[in-house]
């Protein structure tokens, strides 16, 4: 059997009773160390499951995928993926390459970013598609996540913007020359994400464009959500680029129309209250 096993969002001990049981009798667990991370290390998981952990980078789990699931249908064998297991469509991948080959598996889900946005008060109802923000480079600075927030924002739906995260990543000159070297981790800030933001918006007027989207636009910038120091902070765009959040990972939120409900919840993480008050965008229902 392949378990596809969600971890939760803060440590060690958010695993699921079901999880925990599945994972203490496989044979081999891996642990997929690139689409997220928790805020304890692999030995802290090691220590609570009682089992020694593969570590599978994207490398691993898009490449050799086949290897992973080697005698996993003789024996149980683990995949571990913070958050929910379907939380990233190379999870799907896995579970397909399983059924060819005659595995048989069972997933046993957790909490994501995706529901665990509810936090700041947000009805998860009101939310449109999710966008990723990547890092840009001096080359490449691609504007695509910004079509589809204006698209939900003009439908009135909030998105949730999930920052990009570099784990083993090669340099370009490294990647051309073959070398196995690799990049230290980087995790995109709700600061480094709104700046992108506002360089959009910029680019836009500059073309004669009049975004849905301004500085004044209220967003939420979220930090750590689900672990014991989450931080959790609204404000306009413009003050998103200088909001301090600290630790990785973050994750930012576009609003669209709000109910006075949620206007409400979002006013007890104001970075400045009159950011609501006086905010000439900002659309209720």
């Amino acid at each position: 059997m392949l378990y596809l096993v969600g971890l939760g969002l803060g440590d060690a001990k958010d695993i699921t009773v079901k999880g925990l049981e599945a994972v203490r009798r496989c044979r081999r667990v891996y642990l997929e160390a690139y689409t997220s991370v928790l805020t304890v290390g692999k030995e802290a998981l090691e220590e609570f499951y009682g089992k020694e952990l593969i570590l599978a980078d994207r490398e691993m789990v898009e490449q050799e995928a086949d290897n992973l699931l080697k005698e996993a249908d003789v024996c149980d064998v683990a995949f571990l993926v913070v958050g929910d297991p379907f939380g990233a469509t190379t999870h799907s991948d896995l579970v397909l390459r399983a059924v060819k080959l005659g595995i048989p598996y069972k997933v046993i889900h957790n909490a994501s970013i995706m529901n665990a946005v509810g936090c700041c008060g947000l009805q998860l109802y009101n939310f449109g598609e999710t966008v990723s923000i990547v890092f840009w480079t001096d080359t490449w600075k691609p504007e695509s996540f910004f079509d589809k927030i204006e698209k939900n924002r003009q439908n009135g739906m909030h998105t949730l913007c999930l920052l990009d995260i570099k784990v083993k990543e090669q340099s370009l000159e490294n990647l051309m020359k073959g070398r196995k070297i690799y990049e230290p981790p980087r995790y995109m800030s709700v600061n480094q994400a709104a700046e992108q933001l506002l360089a959009v918006i910029q680019n836009r007027r500059l073309q004669g464009e009049k975004p849905e989207i301004t500085e004044n636009t209220i967003c939420v910038g979220l930090a750590r959500v689900g672990a014991p120091d989450e931080k959790i902070a609204s404000g306009t765009l413009q003050q998103m680029s200088t909001v301090e959040l600290g630790a990785p990972l973050h994750s930012l939120i576009v609003t669209g129309t709000m109910h006075p409900l949620e206007l409400e919840m979002l006013k007890l993480f104001s970075v400045d209250s009159s950011s609501f008050e006086n905010n000439a965008c900002q659309r209720t229902t």
